[in-house]
């Protein structure tokens, strides 16, 4: 039998899922996760699931790993001391940055502008020129380069980034540059921008490219000593890295290129949504992902989420593909409290995290949370994470008593109620961002909850959107961890290529696609994905001329090869997302090529879906008696189920809470859980 393991490292809580990919059989582990060395909790997962599941760790032919570890280093501001080298009278492109101040119209007054993550003391300027069309326009010094850069050598820099103008259309400066560093700092990581990112714009390629040398020592030194550890722990197994595109690579490529790995936990868990959500036969859906820190949200069409083109981590934008996922601080760590000034109750975005957690969690954390909210309104179970964790409810009720207070009510359960409203409304307000900010109805998709806290507010959710039904996969709780190990290899290839569609013809625009196919194919294949294995797709991002910015559209490379009408339906397509978006259309600008971009992707993992067997509407067999829980301000019977004793078909009427190790599930009044085959609760109003 062989095995593939996916790991999520989430800010409280370690997944691990372990897959038997012939019988579809899974097995996993949660594990408090250890933020100083990620790698501790991992290993400690792996050990318990491979107890679990009566393996050793020589039986796992691969580990995929969903990390935060180059977003915890730019969050924490973590990373290393970065030199940048740019073109001469082009010191100052990080300082000067983008013209936009974020808040209102006093912004300006009170936004505290973040430092360049590569100081201007650090920043020397190359004696060079090259114009847009990459002809050479002053050659490069490379003894005066030669001195700044020892001068950068000899400040201590821990990492190096070199990024020119134009250096998107002609390299040859750029690299020239690159080997005389490695010759004078040997031990100093470059990125070179028309590598990271061989696209226009000079600020966005340059911040993107300081931002992968800032975490790229410290994602290094991760990758080197999980990779050690799992190799002393006896694991022979291939490791990859989930990508924030939703792809994965190697772990030794990913270090090379750290910045596309910036959402890669947020991405394992739409990855694992889609899985989930194509078992029970649903296409169109929202992803509602709520951890212990944070909620993350996207939207998935036809089973393809949606891609953007920049990549936002606290304060710092960078141009990387990622799945188009948006977080807001609400999650099951999130405190309340009560500002003196207003008085009114507000939730996150601080959180008690992992350390020292919720108060219920009896772990020195005494600031009322959302998971201490949960607890006093009865919702959740007295242990969590199958026993590791046992919560202390008199301790939650002391924490959400000061809430109490500070609102002026006098049931501690009707501030808890408060709470989770709250953090519901902040989590609304995320579903609304990906959905109708993007001219999407939430009520023409369904809602797949997932997290250790999502399925207790999923029904909540599902009544806010009107998005039914609310689905819940098997192990939601480490679902992040499932979709980790059943997503594909993946790497992409693009380059500005600035013409109008009058100067552009089929025939070119095809043999550039395929120059960059070709480039992403080469690198699948040194990762181990022979070419017949491979699968390609190709997407163009274009504008009106004259227009600051781009859409990408989709491109069908047999309309370009074929009559000669690929230009016209991209137009086309163009012109539909153009009006979607913005309800206008600009008819008399001609449409225009900016990036074009190609998309390989390795085999789909040949992971067996599990089935349920089937046992009917009556739930009774699954059913461990009452509960009592505050709804809608009293104390009403709700009955208790154990999940794993479900069977397909069964019917669970709210108010119901579902227990399971990784996750619990709340079923409020007037709505029904119905069990599907392949194992996801699908919740739907009662009525209808």
């Amino acid at each position: 039998m062989t095995y593939r393991l996916g790991v999520d490292v989430g800010g409280t809580f370690t997944d691990v899922l372990l897959i038997d990919e012939e019988s579809g059989a899974t097995y996993r582990a949660k594990t408090a996760s250890t933020p100083d060395d990620q790698s501790l909790g991992v290993l400690r997962g792996i050990e318990k699931v491979c107890q679990s599941a009566g393996i050793s760790l020589a039986d796992i032919e691969e580990v995929l790993h969903g990390t935060t570890v180059a977003t915890n280093a730019i969050l924490e501001g973590k990373g290393a001391r970065v030199g940048l080298v740019t073109t001469e009278g082009f010191r100052q492109v990080l300082q000067i940055a983008r013209s936009f101040v974020p808040g209102g119209l006093a912004g300006w007054i009170i936004w505290p502008k973040p430092e360049p993550i590569a100081a201007l003391e650090d920043t020397v300027e190359a004696r060079e020129r090259i114009d847009a069309s990459g002809a050479v326009v002053t050659p490069l010094d490379e003894e005066d380069m030669a001195a700044k850069l020892e001068r950068l050598r000899q400040a201590g820099i821990e990492a190096l980034t070199v990024s020119l103008i134009n250096s998107y259309a002609n390299a040859e400066h750029e690299q020239r540059i690159a080997a005389l560093a490695r010759r004078i700092m040997p031990d100093v990581p470059v990125s070179v921008s028309s590598r990271v990112l061989p696209e226009l714009r000079e600020y966005e390629r340059t911040i993107t490219s300081v931002a992968n040398s800032y975490v790229q020592p410290r994602v290094a030194r991760y990758v080197a000593n999980l990779a050690g550890k799992l190799t002393d722990g006896g694991v022979r197994a291939g490791l990859y890295l989930l990508r924030s595109d939703g792809g994965l690579a190697r772990a030794t490529a990913a270090a090379e290129h750290p910045v596309s790995l910036l959402l890669s936990g947020p991405a394992g868990g739409v990855a694992g949504a889609v899985w989930a959500a194509e078992q029970a036969g649903f296409t169109d859906f929202l992803t509602f992902d709520m951890g212990g820190t944070s909620t993350d949200v996207a939207l998935v069409q036809n089973l393809q989420p949606r891609i953007g083109r920049e990549t936002t981590v606290g304060d710092l934008t960078v141009r990387a593909t990622s799945v188009d996922v948006r977080t807001v601080g609400a999650g099951g760590g999130s405190i309340a409290h009560v500002p003196e000034l207003t008085k009114a109750l507000r939730v996150g975005p601080q959180s008690a995290g992992a350390v020292p957690g919720p108060a219920a969690y009896g772990a020195g954390g005494s600031e009322p949370t959302v998971t201490d909210a949960n607890v006093v309104l009865g919702y959740l179970p007295i242990e969590l994470a199958g026993g590791e964790i046992a919560l202390d409810v008199e301790a939650a009720r002391k924490a959400v008593a000061a809430i109490a207070e500070g609102i002026g009510v006098d049931s501690v359960e009707a501030a808890a109620a408060g709470i989770v409203d709250i953090v519901n409304e902040n989590m609304l307000g995320a579903l609304r961002v990906v959905s109708v900010q993007q001219g999407f109805d939430p009520r023409d998709f369904a809602l797949v909850a997932f997290g250790g806290a999502g399925p207790l507010h999923a029904n909540a959710l599902g009544r806010l959107t009107g998005a039914w039904p609310v689905i819940i996969p098997p192990s939601p709780g480490v679902l992040c961890a499932y979709g980790d190990a059943t997503t594909v290899v993946r790497d992409n290839a693009a380059r500005t290529y600035i013409r109008r569609f009058s100067q552009l013809s089929d025939e070119e625009l095809a043999g550039l696609l395929g120059e960059l196919a070709e480039s992403a194919a080469q690198t699948l294949a040194e990762q181990g994905v022979a070419r017949h294995q491979q699968q390609v797709s190709y997407q163009v991002d274009l504008r009106y001329h004259g227009q600051g910015f781009e859409i990408p559209v989709d491109v069908d490379m047999a309309s370009l090869t074929g009559a000669g009408a690929g230009l016209t339906q991209l137009a086309g397509a163009f012109d539909a997302e153009h009006e979607r978006l913005f309800s206008f259309l600009l008819r008399d600008n001609e449409h225009e090529l900016v990036t074009a971009r190609a998309t390989v992707t390795g085999p789909r993992p040949s992971v067996q879906a599990a089935t349920v067997p089937d046992g009917g509407p009556d739930a009774a067999g699954a059913k461990l008696g009452t509960t009592a829980i505050w709804i809608d301000g009293s104390h009403v019977d709700a009955g208790l189920y154990t999940r794993a004793e479900l069977r397909a078909g069964n019917q669970v009427p709210g108010p119901a809470i579902i227990t399971e190790m990784d996750s619990t599930t709340l079923v409020l009044p007037g709505h029904t859980a119905t069990v599907h085959p392949s194992g996801s609760l699908l919740i739907r109003p009662t009525e209808g």
